[in-house]
């Protein structure tokens, strides 16, 4: 090991000391570089470049800012910048006011250090006070020289006589005075009133965010560089010199000769440099808590130590990097500290990057109700926050997206049980059981964004149950009250024993089948429900052999079979010459409004409305999907984008349902009942358990079908929950597996006493539900993508939703003017909407996609190409399986038993692949007894992880990047590197030019 290494291993254990368990506090940074200029009318500062999480460069030609971009920095200037930290003068929290006595220090320190001479002292305090001049302040007149010429500051009053000098000190008098004055003009609260800052641009930088002013130059006189660089505690506003109102925290001056020496330096790129560097959350950190110039020259090292060299030969310095649609996290920098703190060559242990797989909500209690106390005790100091965190207006539009999506389902799903159970539960009692459990639900539950809806295998179990108290001659509804007693029962003894802990063996393997199914069905029932308007609303898709004719529409034969009286007279009137034609008889009553223009030799026949239907399914789809990721484009304000995006399947309805109403085309309508009365009128809204038809064992032989209905009910609101609580989501009040037990146990006892179907969490409508209410920063950097930051947890919504289900009996006068068709564009989006971002949908495209063209996924990376199609081709048959066992009737009652056998087969996958493998495809399935295993160094060992991606780190060599004598001392562009051999870590890209 070389001297070379060994200092820069020294460098980043002084690092590693600094940060090693502390928290990082140092607060966001916008960096400003200004550049001391010549326009030939005047010497400024002009601004040149300036960060918040990315590079924007001036293009002085058009005077505009560029499009922000990953820095490519010059690995001659990061060399140069760190040789001259060595020296430079280096003022950790200062005791200055403001920017002339900062002035003041820097320049009475560089006399004193010898970096210039007495003479020249008087000229650089002019120079730094010469005035500030941004971008937004309008257009500057092209600068004629690269430097400033110092001598000709002098020269235009400074040339040595009395007189110039006096010009000079009431020049810097002056400047002393307003620079004072503006420091007096600074706010209580530390804000400066200034009418000149750039107040529009400062919107998009954090509220507490602190400023770094880089300050750069060629000056004409000067023998060597002069640099400094300050940390300023507290941060002070210092004048005009920062674009923003905001206090400067470090400043960075670097003025260098105009005329070539021993060693050239691009002042320009050494300040780029400076402001890179500061951007850097490790780097940043470090310069907030150094003490000594060898920690700030640890933190320069420790950045060097993960840069990434292109070479010139093939990379073109000047290209622009498009900024990444996800910022690399910097923890891999951290442990890479703790190794080498560790001075292990070899790591022989497996990082673990993510908590334990069992999480506090899953996790045994090991006391009765143990697991369901856990559960309120973390849910109630959240729960008056669950009500003042709904104020925001995306909240009202998801409560009307979902409303709207959940009412035809419900509609549609009391039609079909209506028909199964001979009207026992219809649509009345579809709408009345929503209600009930959506208000219920949202107001106890311990994850209140689940939507709870009707599912299909409960459709069947109902139909089943039904069918066989039919031809026993037993009365459905009583023995429906003790299955609901006895599934409650079973569900109390889930809760009381914690078995909900179970789900922790749910990896994204079930997940994304059972989740991929449901949203595989929405698209196809909302494809299936539009070509089956054509059945009631047929097309004639021949050809006219004879002129079309007019009959009434409740003609079910042909006007040729029909037998008129004597008494009927008919008179036909060419198609040709009058649009409308008549028939009058004195048998049928009719009027002109009740006919239908048909052929005279086709069947019944209606124009318009089912292309009207297609064409309103596939309008309120696009519109929707079109808003809804409008806020993603370049088009106006942040606000509006947001807004349209939040509102953007309401939008879509409005427009839709308006141009129906305009047109007036009898496309069919949503129908909904307008009194509150069950759907048969020989049951009330009260069920008695006692009934003289049933034999009195049956309220034992009800535990069967009920532990099928447990099972069901289980499985279905189990797997939901886990995929609205998973960690993608970033949900922060916790959730509560067997609260949710526990209030759906008892929702089904109080249906089952009401006559109503059992409700469980629908896994769509909860998915729309959290995509709706999805937060992403306000505050984005220029380049910085939206960072999405969570989803807006409250019960409102939900409670809301519950509210209007109940009140859509009054609402009909409204309701009945949406098409149907609209409807089903909305179950299109929600399916489509459903499958974005799933692992399955994005391995199943890859099967058409060639090898070079693949996107850059991480498990690409790590797993061979035919272990991911033989995994995702495993799932597909679990998919296509579970398919087939819920379309046909006869299996689909067993569909729960299907989704409980996936977990299962994801077991048996860890005799196909490796742990390693599994660990980028799937999670890691707990061990049944979590027990502290010592790590070894692959992860077919490992202990128990929390089920998500777990990275070993083995072998791994970090290497500083060396420069060889020769290029130190004269600043040679060449170097010899080398590099560490986890490239993917790297944050910053460099370029030798």
């Amino acid at each position: 090991m070389d001297d070379a290494e060994l200092n820069s291993k020294s460098d980043i254990l002084i690092v590693s000391r600094m940060l090693d368990g502390q928290t990082m506090t140092s607060l966001p940074m916008f960096c400003q570089m200004n550049r001391l200029t010549d326009t030939g009318t005047e010497v400024i500062w002009m601004e040149t470049a300036r960060w918040i999480k990315f590079e924007e460069f001036l293009d002085e030609d058009a005077n505009r800012w560029s499009k922000p971009h990953v820095p490519s920095l010059c690995l001659s200037a990061l060399t140069t910048l760190r040789r001259e930290i060595k020296h430079a003068p280096l003022y950790l929290d200062p005791e200055v006011t403001d920017f002339t006595s900062l002035v003041d220090k820097m320049t009475s320190g560089w006399v004193q250090s010898g970096y210039i001479d007495k003479t020249m002292e008087i000229g650089l305090k002019a120079a730094l006070h010469k005035p500030h001049r941004h971008v937004h302040e309008g257009k500057i007149a092209r600068p004629l020289s690269v430097g400033s010429n110092l001598l000709a500051v002098q020269e235009r009053g400074l040339s040595g006589s009395s007189v110039s000098l006096q010009s000079l000190e009431s020049f810097v008098s002056e400047r002393e005075g307003s620079e004072r004055h503006f420091n007096d003009d600074v706010s209580e609260k530390g804000t400066p009133r200034c009418s000149r800052k750039n107040t529009k641009f400062q919107r998009k930088i954090p509220k507490n965010a602190v400023a770094t002013n880089v300050m750069i130059g060629e000056v004409t006189g000067l023998k060597r560089p002069l640099m400094a660089f300050v940390r300023l505690n507290p941060a002070r506003h210092l004048g005009w010199v920062c674009e923003v109102r905001l206090p400067t925290r470090f400043l960075f001056l670097a003025l260098v000769p105009d005329v070539q020496t021993d060693v050239r330096y691009d002042v320009k790129e050494v300040g780029r440099c400076v402001g890179t560097l500061m951007i850097d959350p490790i780097f940043r950190e470090v310069a907030e808590r150094c003490s000594s110039r060898f920690e700030l020259l640890a933190g320069i090292t420790e950045f060097t130590n993960h840069l990434t060299v292109l070479p010139s030969c093939v990379w073109d310095p000047s290209t622009r990097l498009e900024p990444p649609n996800k910022i690399p996290s910097q923890d891999f920098r951290l442990m890479s500290k703790k190794v080498l703190e560790e001075d292990k060559e070899h790591v022989e242990s497996t990082l673990l990057l993510q908590e334990d797989h069992e999480e506090p909500e899953l996790k045994r209690s090991g006391r009765l109700f143990g697991g369901l106390v856990a559960d309120v005790k973390r849910k109630w100091p959240w729960y008056w926050s669950d009500f003042k965190d709904c104020l925001h207006v995306q909240c009202l539009a998801s409560v009307i997206f979902i409303f709207l999506a959940t009412l035809t389902p419900n509609v549609t799903f009391g039609g079909l049980l209506g028909q199964e159970t001979d009207q026992y539960m219809g649509t009345m009692e579809c709408i009345l059981a929503a209600a009930i459990c959506g208000v219920v639900y949202a107001l106890f539950a311990g994850q209140p964004l689940n939507i709870l809806g009707s599912t299909g295998p409960m459709l069947v179990l109902e139909t089943i149950i039904y069918q066989y108290c039919r031809d026993q001659n037993w009365d459905f509804m009583s023995f429906r009250v003790w299955i609901g007693l006895w599934t409650t029962l079973i569900m109390l003894v889930i809760v009381a024993f914690d078995l909900s802990s179970l789900v922790r063996f749910i990896t994204r393997f079930t997940e994304e089948c059972f989740a991929s199914l449901i949203a595989l069905i929405f698209i196809y029932e909302a494809f299936a429900k539009v070509i089956k308007i054509s059945s009631s609303y047929p097309v004639f898709l021949g050809s006219f052999t004879e002129p079309p004719v007019c009959r009434p529409k409740f003609f079910n034969m042909s006007l040729e079979s029909y037998n008129f009286t004597s008494n009927t007279s008919r008179s036909f009137v060419d198609n040709t010459t009058q649009s409308l034609m008549t028939m009058m008889t004195t048998n049928i009553p009719w009027s002109p409004n009740s006919t239908t223009t048909v052929p005279v030799k086709c069947s019944f026949y209606i124009a318009d409305v089912f292309f009207l239907s297609v064409l309103e399914f596939f309008f309120t789809f696009g519109i929707a999907l079109f808003l809804v990721k409008f806020k993603n484009t370049i088009f106006f304000p942040n606000v509006v984008r947001q807004t349209l995006s939040d509102f953007g399947v309401l939008i879509a309805i409005v427009i839709v349902v308006g141009v129906d109403v305009v047109l007036n085309i009898d496309t069919p309508k949503l129908n909904v009942p307008d009194t509150f009365s069950p759907t048969r009128h020989d049951r009330g809204w009260l069920i008695s358990p006692i009934n003289q038809k049933n034999p009195w064992w049956l309220a034992l032989a009800a535990g069967l079908p009920a532990l099928l209905a447990t099972i069901l009910v289980f499985m279905d609101q189990q797997i939901t929950a886990v995929i609205v609580n998973r960690k993608e989501n970033k949900l922060k009040k916790g959730c509560g597996y067997h609260l949710d037990i526990l209030v759906l146990g008892i929702l089904i006892t109080v249906m089952s006493f009401l006559g109503l179907p059992w409700y469980v969490a629908a896994t769509v409508s909860a998915l729309a539900h959290i995509m709706s209410l999805k937060v992403e920063s306000d505050c984005t950097a220029p380049g910085e993508k939206p960072e999405f930051l969570g989803v807006r947890e409250q019960r409102v919504t939900a409670l809301l939703v519950g509210i209007l289900s109940g009140l859509s009996v009054l609402l009909t006068s409204i309701l009945k003017l949406i098409p149907l068709p609209v409807l089903y564009g909305v179950f299109l989006f929600m399916g489509i909407r459903s499958l974005e971002g799933m692992q399955i949908v994005d391995r199943f495209i890859l099967y058409f996609v060639s090898p070079k063209y693949q996107p850059d996924y991480p498990y690409l990376r790590h797993v061979p190409l035919m272990r991911i199609h033989i995994y995702t081709f495993i799932q597909i048959l679990c998919l296509a399986g579970l398919w087939i066992i819920k379309t046909f009737k006869e299996t689909s009652v067993g569909f729960p038993l299907m989704v409980l056998a996936t977990c299962f087969i994801r077991k048996l996958l860890d005799c196909i692949f490796t742990q390693y493998e599994l660990s980028w495809l799937d999670h890691i399935l707990p061990p049944i007894t979590c027990k502290k295993q010592k790590a070894s160094s692959s992860l077919e060992n490992s202990d128990c992880t929390n089920g998500t991606r777990s990275v070993p780190v083995i072998n791994i060599k970090e290497e500083p990047i060396e420069m060889s004598d020769q290029s130190e001392a004269y600043g040679s562009n060449e170097a010899i590197v080398k590099g560490h051999e986890n490239n993917s870590w790297s944050h910053v890209t460099i370029t030798i030019s």
